[in-house]
């Protein structure tokens, strides 16, 4: 699968005007449930997507061994599992998985997430 990912054109987007992508894989693995993402912003450095988890949705135990990424829950609850560390995270809640860890999340009720990749690679096959 090519990881690489076009770059944002211009300064800025706003998410209303961009189309959700529904996912159908992330690294191979299927999603239990609906998802969909927002690709805002790539640069040379970084990716930033919106993310909307629908309540019961679980994203299998995978691991990204080329970028890391960085998550913050705008809205709803989420149960996250980050290695050997499990924790329930809500609103203003933020995390991180280093390239090669293992993580696992469920979506409590419907979230809005933040995530960040860095450097910039497309993880996901859409429907």
């Amino acid at each position: 699968m090519d990881r690489t990912i076009a770059k944002t054109k211009g300064y800025h987007s706003h998410a209303a005007d961009i189309k959700p992508e529904k996912l159908a894989s992330v690294e191979g693995k299927e999603p239990q449930g609906d998802v969909e993402v927002r690709v805002l912003q790539v640069s040379d450095a970084f990716l930033v997507l919106e993310v909307k988890r629908a309540k019961g949705l679980i994203d299998p135990m995978h691991k990204h061994d080329d970028h890391e990424t960085t998550g913050y829950l705008i809205s709803g609850k989420m149960r996250v599992i980050i290695g050997d560390e499990e924790f329930i995270a809500g609103p203003g809640t933020s995390w991180i998985h280093p390239p090669g860890v293992y993580h696992f999340s469920e979506a409590l009720e419907d979230c809005l997430q933040l995530e960040i990749k860095s450097p910039p690679v497309k993880t996901w096959v859409s429907k």
